[in-house]
């Protein structure tokens, strides 16, 4: 109880529930590109199942983090990863016009956040462990109340990608760019990359480009097919 009457407490909780409103961003938009082929009903469940679940494996993985970064080839193998994710959450078919909604995998839509979501939380961890200076209590308590700014930046997404069809491709566009950066972030590449400042953009935007050409390219196919059918 003297911890919870500590200004230093506080302090830290609000530094990790601000970390994790900065970095959520991209992984709300994860979460509703995985969940939004499914009816509404499973869109909910598979928010609050998925963000639940990532929230949970954060805290494990903030544990361990430093040490995996360490691993050289890693960040590579998790960049190809993402990129493989942009891709197919990009070239599911559309639906057509009027036409309800699939029941969809709940399950692999989950699995996919998930995956998604490790992925990209592996730098991100340490600023949030940073900023519990060795608090368990605190680090568990940060990143459990960021459960629901994530379930709620998730459900907007959704909600805007109904109405915006374009925000997908933005979206498919980040999780590419994400994965560039985490390619280019590997210990692997550190000196190669210190000595060439261009490379971290370069490895983004080529990581963007590629998962909309494919993912588009893959989505005409699958709609040629469709209307072959």
């Amino acid at each position: 109880m003297e911890m919870l009457q500590s200004p230093d407490f506080w302090i830290g909780l609000i530094k990790i529930v601000w970390i994790n409103i900065i970095l959520s961003g991209d992984n709300a938009v994860v979460i509703a590109l995985a969940a939004r082929s499914l009816p509404p009903e499973l869109q909910r469940k598979a928010i609050l199942f998925g963000s639940g679940a990532a929230v949970v494996l954060r805290i494990v993985l903030t544990f361990v983090a430093a040490k995996l970064l360490g691993l050289p080839f890693l960040q590579v193998v998790g960049g190809l990863l993402l990129l493989w994710i942009g891709v197919q959450l990009l070239s599911e078919e559309e639906e057509e016009e009027g036409e309800a909604k699939s029941s969809g995998n709940m399950m692999a839509a989950v699995r996919t956040i998930l995956i998604a979501d490790l992925v990209m939380s592996l730098d991100n961890v340490i600023a949030v462990a940073a900023a519990a200076k060795g608090s368990d209590l605190l680090l568990i308590l940060g990143l459990g109340i960021s459960i629901p700014l994530v379930i709620f930046g998730s459900t907007l997404m959704i909600k805007l990608m109904e109405r915006f069809p374009i925000i997908v491709v933005l979206g498919a566009a980040l999780i590419g760019w994400v994965g560039g950066e985490t390619i280019a972030s590997d210990v692997f590449l550190t000196d190669f990359a210190h000595a060439n400042p261009w490379l971290h953009y370069a490895a983004a935007t080529a990581g963007a480009v590629l998962v909309v050409l494919v993912g588009k390219v893959l989505q005409a196919r699958a709609a040629a097919s469709h209307k072959a059918d």
